[in-house]
């Protein structure tokens, strides 16, 4: 109800300026004791205990500034980032625009961050405070001469600091990158960061676009087994557009928010059907309330992520899901959400 009444404030800024008020606000608010694990909700993915399935997706929090605050939103897990080896600018102005008919977003941020150093300095004094379970989401520079190296160098930076590291090949916004979803370059790119993580051991999920043919989804999966990623996030945002009615419809970027559910949602399904119960998966896509991230884990997931729905439901929606999903799970009597998994498979 509050948020009804905040939330023109920040739409009458520029969506980029308000994402930055929302940063600085977070940033006054206190740091709360670490979440206690709900036995309905608590999910154990690469022998990683999350409290609850729902987390922060990467992108809101690129510099690790607010990640340990998250769980006093009621969520289970935060991922920070993209971060990459070196600090960049990103994109040009604008880059980040609300289509508020289409409660949706679209962004060519472009990997805009203060590179690796800075942000590892910055996570390691948060980390001594606590925070939850936290995962860092590692990218190459735009410029990079060798960008599997550049995972690897991140790989190996961010694995003493992290609960698990996500190597994201999957944003639109930097020229190239998706092609590292190709199999022979993934097969290169997969050898080299499980080999950099180090004795650390720290969990690496893959991020993946929506994007995908049928012949792309096989490949990622049995290069995901081959090389024993621990967990697979589907997915990022799109660059295919759905019928949209909002002025901003023509902006070049990842769509994300309400129009990506089904897409989404459809790359979940093909994963499951090939990857069964051998391969956790993450739901992100467009989910805004307990009954779609109820359908994500009956479709196969094991956890969720959000971040656009937050522009148009406020900070507190992850708490309002999970009370959401409990009421779910005693609707069907089951006790656990780990029961729920992959259900309708």
């Amino acid at each position: 109800m509050a948020y009804r009444w905040i939330r023109p404030l920040f739409f009458a800024l520029d969506a980029e300026r308000a994402h930055h008020l929302s940063i600085a606000l977070l940033r006054m608010m206190p740091t709360r004791p670490a979440l206690q694990s709900d036995p309905m909700l608590t999910q154990t993915v690469a022998g990683i205990a999350f409290p609850n399935p729902v987390g922060l997706a990467a992108g809101y929090d690129k510099e690790g500034l607010v990640a340990h605050k998250m769980h006093g939103l009621g969520f289970g897990f935060a991922e920070l980032g993209t971060l990459t080896p070196l600090p960049q600018p990103g994109n040009p102005l604008p880059r980040l625009f609300r289509l508020e008919a289409d409660r949706a977003v679209i962004n060519r941020m472009g990997f805009n961050n203060g590179g690796l150093a800075a942000a590892a300095e910055r996570i390691a004094k948060r980390r001594r405070n606590g925070g939850g379970v936290i995962g860092i989401n590692i990218g190459a520079n735009k410029d990079a001469a060798d960008r599997i190296a550049d995972y690897a160098t991140g790989i190996a930076c961010m694995a003493p600091l992290a609960d698990y590291l996500t190597v994201n090949i999957s944003s639109p916004n930097t020229p190239g990158l998706r092609a590292l979803q190709d199999r022979a370059a993934l097969d290169q790119l997969l050898g080299a960061v499980m080999a950099a993580r180090g004795a650390d051991r720290t969990p690496i999920f893959l991020k993946v676009a929506p994007d995908l043919e049928p012949a792309d989804v096989e490949d990622i999966a049995a290069a995901c087994l081959h090389h024993r990623i621990d967990a697979l996030i589907v997915s990022n945002t799109t660059i295919s557009r759905p019928p949209l009615r909002s002025a901003h419809a023509g902006e070049t970027g990842g769509l994300s928010g309400a129009p990506l559910h089904d897409l989404s949602l459809e790359r979940l399904r093909d994963f499951r059907r090939l990857l069964g119960a051998r391969l956790p998966l993450i739901g992100v896509g467009g989910i805004s309330s307990a009954e779609q991230a109820y359908a994500r884990i009956r479709a196969g997931a094991s956890l969720i992520q959000l971040y656009s729905a937050l522009v148009y439901e406020g900070p507190y929606l992850a708490k309002r899901i999970n009370a959401g999903l409990k009421a779910l799970l005693q609707r069907d009597g089951l006790r656990t959400i780990g029961q729920a998994v992959g259900i309708d498979a």
